[in-house]
């Protein structure tokens, strides 16, 4: 299956209780495939997984799995600031079957230098089965790929993307005229997804298409089409939202959205807490401006 396109970032549903809601986050993947996107994304930050336990994100992923039933591409997170650690999530999760890709990001609070950051993705892409896109998200990690650094690391034949999302045009403009082009750029960021992709770009790993998954698959579908003018009527109309998805820290806003829309229950795993109410009205207009808050069809 080529990666290209509009993936989701999955939000990870929880019951009251705390535990997670499989039949929403079966249901949740059932509606983002029947929207037509591209690929899903299971234990990514968006899905709140430095709290699961091992367990818990083997089941996330098994779920997605199971459920997609290999109609779309699957990439699981696996990340962690422990080399060693990253190393044997890699290794386990790439085994799994069903999984195509494995998504791993910048190692957190340790701050290596730049060295340290391609010692530690070689590593990871020596013991990984499946192919890996590196995760560039230094407002979160502390730590950046530099453009150097990924030139690097682009030699190595298993690492065959990057979810940029420095938050610095100019180093994704740089990244972009630079990698061979068999290193496949996405944006990280809903709201420059239309820049990365003007620039070479090949798609989004999307926290908006949790909401929004037809529309976001539309707009990066015609920007890769060169359809402008379509991309660009679908990239205002939803522009607000995508900013919106981060009046608090990710995915606070997503998962309340989805609750708003009768999806999934708003239950968060500290230290992510619900909104502030000031916050929550704002989000909640915006939704309803964007058309998001019409009753919704039962699917279980």
């Amino acid at each position: 299956m080529k990666l290209r396109g509009c993936g989701t970032a999955l939000v990870t549903p929880f019951k009251q209780d705390g535990s997670i809601d499989e039949p929403a986050l079966r249901d949740l993947v059932r509606w983002q495939i029947e929207s037509s996107i591209d690929f899903l994304v299971p234990c990514g930050t968006t899905g709140e997984t430095p709290t699961l336990s091992h367990d818990e994100w083997l089941r996330v992923v098994d779920l997605t799995i199971d459920t997609a039933e290999g109609r779309v591409p699957i990439m699981a997170g696996a990340t962690s600031n422990n080399t060693s650690e990253a190393v044997a999530k890699a290794k386990e999760i790439s085994s799994r079957s069903g999984v195509d890709y494995v998504l791993t990001a910048t190692p957190y609070y340790n701050k290596p230098t730049q060295e340290g950051v391609y010692q530690h993705f070689c590593a990871i892409a020596e013991a990984s089965a499946k192919p890996l896109m590196l995760y560039n998200i230094a407002g979160r990690t502390g730590t950046n790929i530099d453009t150097p650094t990924l030139l690097r690391l682009a030699e190595i034949p298993n690492i065959i993307a990057v979810k940029e999302a420095s938050g610095n045009i100019s180093q994704i403009a740089e990244v972009c005229a630079s990698v061979p082009e068999d290193l496949l750029v996405f944006s990280g960021d809903d709201a420059i997804t239309l820049a990365v992709i003007g620039l070479g770009g090949a798609g989004i790993v999307s926290v908006a298409s949790n909401e929004i998954p037809a529309e976001m698959t539309r707009m990066t579908q015609a920007a890769l089409s060169n359809k402008w003018d379509s991309a660009r009527l679908l990239f205002r109309k939803y522009l607000p939202l995508m900013q919106a998805n981060f009046i608090e820290s990710n995915p606070g806003p997503a998962k309340a959205v989805l609750a708003m829309m009768g999806r999934i229950e708003e239950v968060y795993r500290l230290p992510i807490v619900p909104m502030k109410k000031e916050n929550r009205a704002k989000l909640e207009k915006v939704a309803a401006e964007a058309g998001l808050l019409q009753p919704q069809p039962a699917t279980r």
